[in-house]
């Protein structure tokens, strides 16, 4: 079963978002019927990493992009947790630093990138540049950018250089995989309450998200037009149902796990030369102390 498959976008030409049921969990009626298929996927994971490791040829980069509490911490969480912390790197974009703002827009974005036979994890992105930056436009006049470079074109343009971006290090031996976790605006709602309402998620409530709430129409036609220029063959986005979190973490599992199947990933084999050394080796260890 490719579980992933209705809720991946390899072409975003006609992507409405409308289409795409937050609610949605495929054949699925109970979280107790995905659990097993998700431990296996854990399972299988957890192999195809080592390989992706010590084969250290491919990179994997994971992008997550939600609207607040739609669940990419513990989604994140949940599917990697059988993966070597060593071959793994989660990394987060908040709010650009003085640093960061004196640099292009992908620049924060490229020094993290994952090594060859790592996963990289964005908590967010440099899509942050088309969602939030879009829906916030003066956060666009705090980049410091020449007048004369913010035009009408301004969001094509950043289309067109983050899907050459994609494009370049494809070519490169990174693989990426986007994620938005689809969540409804009533089940961010009860979230929102469930962490204010309960002391052990108190410290998960922020102001500011409860703010964001007011544009939420406007992120939604930010994301729809950002799926809809940047999922490409390569670098496909899957909208993925947040409203119920079993799910979710399914979904991302099976789409991790048969994108690594595709790589062909194997051990690396021992030519004749390094076994006889190896050989060597073991004789010397026998003897010794």
């Amino acid at each position: 079963m490719k579980i992933f498959q209705p809720y991946c976008i390899t072409d975003g030409k006609g992507f409405k978002l409308k289409h795409c049921d937050p609610c949605d969990t495929g054949d699925f009626h109970s979280k107790e019927q995905a659990e097993a298929l998700l431990q296996r996927g854990v399972a299988e994971l957890s192999d195809l990493q080592e390989k992706l490791y010590a084969q250290d040829k491919w990179a994997l980069l994971l992008i997550f992009q939600a609207m607040d509490a739609a669940g990419k911490d513990g989604t994140i969480k949940h599917v990697m947790s059988g993966v070597n912390p060593q071959g793994c790197e989660v990394r987060s974009f908040k709010t650009p630093s003085a640093q960061e703002l004196d640099h292009d827009f992908l620049w924060r974005s490229s020094v993290a990138l994952p090594e060859r036979g790592r996963i990289g994890i964005f908590n967010r992105s440099y899509y942050e540049e088309t969602l939030v930056v879009r829906v916030h436009p003066e956060f666009l006049e705090r980049q410091k950018l020449p007048k004369n470079l913010i035009t009408k074109r301004v969001w094509r343009e950043r289309f067109e250089d983050i899907n050459a971006y994609e494009r370049y290090l494809t070519r490169n031996g990174v693989v990426i995989r986007k994620f938005f976790l689809h969540v409804s605006r009533e089940e961010q709602k009860r979230r929102f309450l469930s962490r204010l309402e309960e002391k052990q998620k108190n410290w998960k409530f922020s102001m500011a998200d409860a703010a964001e709430r007011e544009h939420w129409d406007d992120y939604m036609r930010a994301y729809e037009q950002t799926i809809r220029h940047t999922a490409t063959a390569h670098a496909p986005w899957y909208v993925v149902p947040a409203d119920n979190k079993w799910f979710t973490r399914l979904v991302v599992a099976d789409a991790i796990v048969d994108t690594l199947k595709s790589l062909d990933l194997a051990f690396p084999k021992v030519d004749a030369a390094q076994r006889q050394e190896l050989a060597a080796v073991r004789e010397t260890l026998l003897k010794s102390k």
